[in-house]
């Protein structure tokens, strides 16, 4: 069965850096889009980045462009997320997602158990 499980989170301060990865498996990986969605407390998910089956191509919230950066290494069945510049308002529990479509809403039809991001000095 698809299973997809997220590492890397934790407490930031504002300005810090994390490095989210995902792990994923019972798919073929390689031919999949792949999607971080975020979820902070009391608000609905919200889409983050989308990155295409190779790696070249890749789109983003307006939030969060140019602070981070969406990859994957099909290799090792692994997504990332590097988050820069974090603020306040990125505080949320980050999941990888096997999208299921491409274009804007951006629908995903698996994803994982989330890892906590809290960013707060």
């Amino acid at each position: 069965q698809v299973q997809l499980v997220e590492s890397g989170g934790g407490l930031v301060q504002p300005g810090g850096s994390l490095r989210l990865s995902c792990a994923a498996s019972g798919f073929s990986f390689s031919s999949y889009y792949m999607s971080w969605v975020r979820q902070a407390p009391g608000k609905g998910p919200e889409w983050v980045s989308l990155i295409n089956t190779s790696g070249n191509s890749r789109r983003y919230a307006d939030s969060v462009k140019g602070r981070f950066t969406i990859s994957r290494d099909n290799a090792k069945n692994t997504l990332y997320l590097q988050m820069n510049s974090l603020k306040p308002e990125d505080t949320a529990l980050y999941y990888c997602a096997r999208a299921r479509g491409t274009r804007p809403p951006y629908e995903y039809d698996y994803r994982g158990q989330g890892t906590q991001v809290t960013v707060s000095s």
